[in-house]
């Protein structure tokens, strides 16, 4: 009867050491993105992530979609959308029939500083990858498939 015990106290130690791997390696990329952001545009990875998520919809995002998508609060998404809309690089349009709604979307100076910086990050990571071949990469990535997608656990 200890056999499963144990079994299951290696398991859950093994996937702790897992964990612990693999918020190590995140911690290390985010920071070497984040310091070649802020060398190389004077940006910060916040900011990024943003634009990132406003890219995707050419249409714009209404704030607190922008938030739930980013998984962070509104105040943090309202800071960075004010500072973004400072630098031309954001608009607000206000949503017609709902005065407390305002939708934010990338103006076309936004797009294009988007793109220049998004080249260069895909390189940045491939660059910090670069000992993880193709094929390494797509089994890593069908691995974390596995885990559970949303934990429901919200970041502020």
């Amino acid at each position: 009867m200890t056999a499963p015990l144990a079994e299951q106290g290696t398991l859950s130690k093994e996937r702790l050491r897992l964990w612990l791997r693999m918020l190590r390696v995140t911690r290390q990329v985010e920071a070497a993105l984040r310091e070649k952001l802020r060398v190389e545009f004077d940006f910060t990875l916040p900011r990024f992530d943003v634009m990132a998520a406003l890219y995707r919809d050419c249409d714009g995002l209404k704030m607190n979609e922008l938030s739930k998508r980013l998984r962070v609060s509104n105040g943090n998404v309202t800071g960075i959308v004010d500072r973004l809309a400072d630098d031309g690089l954001v608009e607000r349009i206000a949503i017609e029939g709902d005065r407390r709604a305002t939708l934010v979307r990338l103006t076309p100076d936004g797009r294009d500083a988007f793109t220049t910086m998004a080249v260069a990050h895909e390189r940045w990571v491939d660059a910090l990858l670069d000992g993880v071949s193709p094929e390494d990469a797509h089994h890593i990535g069908e691995l974390l498939h596995r885990l559970p997608a949303d934990t429901g656990v919200q970041r502020s």
